[in-house]
């Protein structure tokens, strides 16, 4: 089962999500002003990864999905990533850059799997 680790910065609260092994699979597309917005957040990656479509960029003439989608795309360095996006469009995981495509749709899968019914871990309160 995979957990969501919600983390305090400086200016606000952001996620990552862990798979099983530890890994990180997937993080927030923003930095989330209050705890309760991170968790709502959170909800929305739960709810939106285990039934989104597969849009791939990286192909000529791809096929638009509708939202919620995954988007695979090739970044500057030539790597594969993904994003997630919500019904409403907004993009609300991000992942880090994959060496092969494959690799980047097992990234996807994984956030889909270890989405569903995954712990969640709050932050320490401020003292």
């Amino acid at each position: 089962m995979g957990k969501f680790v919600i983390s305090r910065t400086t200016t606000g609260f952001t996620f990552g999500l862990k798979a099983a092994n530890g890994e990180m699979i997937a993080t927030g597309g923003e930095v989330y002003s209050s705890l309760d917005s991170v968790k709502a957040g959170v909800k929305s990656v739960e709810t939106n990864a285990p039934e989104a479509a597969v849009e791939d960029h990286t192909i000529e003439g791809y096929q638009t999905q509708k939202n919620p989608k995954f988007e695979i795309y090739s970044d500057k360095a030539g790597e594969f990533r993904f994003r997630l996006k919500a019904r409403n469009g907004q993009i609300i995981a991000v992942s880090d850059g994959y060496t092969s495509k494959a690799n980047c749709k097992n990234g996807i899968e994984s956030v889909k799997k270890n989405s569903v019914n995954a712990t969640v871990i709050e932050p320490a309160p401020e003292e």
